[in-house]
């Protein structure tokens, strides 16, 4: 493993944290701000070759993100992870036949259908960036870094880490890497779960694992707050504006909205299909306010009409860390003029040419034809959001 995963590589006090959401593929959407904030870097370390490992000393994801997240810690500069998932977009982020999704939701015949069928292009691109021989103790990883995943049987959220002196890395070290992304990705309806023995060698434990993202976690932010200054976990970061810095990066905010006749008299399937999103929602939501609330962040997002953007509120009156979030707003033109504090004349202009229909088809995780729209909005929010003096 890397001595860099002990931070030996910055002189500065300040540790730095890189957080990238959960999205499938709306992954797409990130690549403008990671492209933009590796620009700041190497202008800062006065190096053109320089990655976001050489900067970073946690780099951390779920699912989408996590994948991301893995192929920056391993040094890949954004282009070439940009360039894979142009690749991989349209072979694993792609929907079942019409037919096959009005098939019942669990049970063995639609398994063999859809479920075992979506699974192999997912491994196998995932084995095409992430060498099978490189495991999550590997030395080929150059920096700190974590996968948020969910152990199902035991209804546990589970990050990770690299770093030699967690708890659990003499049981997790010869895991390789590409089985815990897969498992981080494996949400369900879409992918079989992943079974992966967590134990040592002596004294088997076998998990199963499923997407990060059914959890409190899809945006890791608070989660990877959490890895970083616990006692339990092995970094103990000091906390404090000037020490701790986060910069989370999401895959695609929007209002979501439900017609009130469709909810006159919603019937269980309705229910089934709602409550799910409405808690990853919320989930979310209540992730990105602590986030703010804990910081002074200067990318506070509007929450609603009570609190606002926070902009006046600091948990106990200091900043536990600097804080950074980048989102592109998957709206209309209209609908971004309306709800945006930013109102950017340029998105809204890039906005215009997208009519309601093909912004909800940009929405969706699992629709591979959206690869190139996706890249060139992330692209366009990036240029107008991202700030040096935003990247401490």
């Amino acid at each position: 493993m890397s001595k860099s995963v002990k931070n030996t590589k910055h002189s500065a006090a300040t540790k730095r944290i890189l957080s990238i959401d959960g999205g499938g593929i709306r992954g797409c959407l990130t690549f403008g701000y990671l492209q933009k904030i590796e620009g700041i870097v190497r202008e800062r370390l006065d190096n053109p070759e320089a990655v976001l490992s050489d900067y970073f000393d946690l780099i951390g994801g779920t699912s989408t993100g996590g994948l991301i997240a893995a192929q920056l810690a391993l040094g890949f500069d954004v282009a070439t992870v940009r360039k894979n998932y142009e690749v991989m977009g349209p072979i694993v982020f792609s929907k079942p036949a019409h037919w096959a999704k009005y098939l019942p939701l669990f049970g063995s015949f639609r398994n063999k259908l859809y479920t075992k069928w979506a699974v192999q292009p997912l491994e196998q691109q995932i084995k095409s960036v992430i060498s099978d021989k490189i495991t999550l103790g590997s030395a080929n990883i150059k920096t700190g870094l974590c996968i948020i995943t969910k152990r199902a049987d035991n209804f546990s959220t589970w990050p990770f880490i690299n770093h030699p002196d967690g708890k659990f890395f003499a049981d997790n070290a010869d895991i390789p890497l590409w089985k815990i992304l897969r498992a981080s990705s494996a949400a369900p309806t879409f992918f079989y779960p992943m079974e992966l023995d967590v134990g040592l060698p002596t004294k088997p434990d076998l998990g199963m694992f499923i997407d990060g993202g059914v959890s409190m976690a899809n945006n890791p932010a608070m989660q990877l707050f959490l890895v970083a200054t616990l006692s339990g976990f092995p970094y103990r970061w000091p906390a404090g504006e000037d020490q701790l810095s986060i910069v989370s990066i999401g895959t695609g905010s929007w209002k979501r909205r439900l017609e009130k006749k469709s909810l006159r008299k919603p019937g269980n399937l309705f229910w089934a299909n709602q409550v799910p999103e409405m808690l990853m929602q919320d989930a979310g939501d209540n992730v990105e306010l602590m986030m703010q609330y804990l910081s002074n962040s200067p990318t506070n997002r509007y929450s609603n009409v009570e609190v606002q953007d926070l902009s006046n509120d600091v948990l106990m009156g200091k900043p536990a860390f600097a804080y950074t979030r980048y989102n592109a707003e998957i709206e209309t033109a209209d609908d971004f003029q309306k709800h945006s504090e930013n109102r950017n004349q340029k998105i809204i202009a890039a906005l215009g040419k997208y009519d309601q229909a093909t912004i909800e088809r940009l929405r969706e995780m699992d629709n591979g034809g959206n690869t190139k729209e996706l890249l060139e909005l992330g692209d366009r929010f990036a240029e107008e959001e991202v700030v040096d003096a935003h990247i401490k």
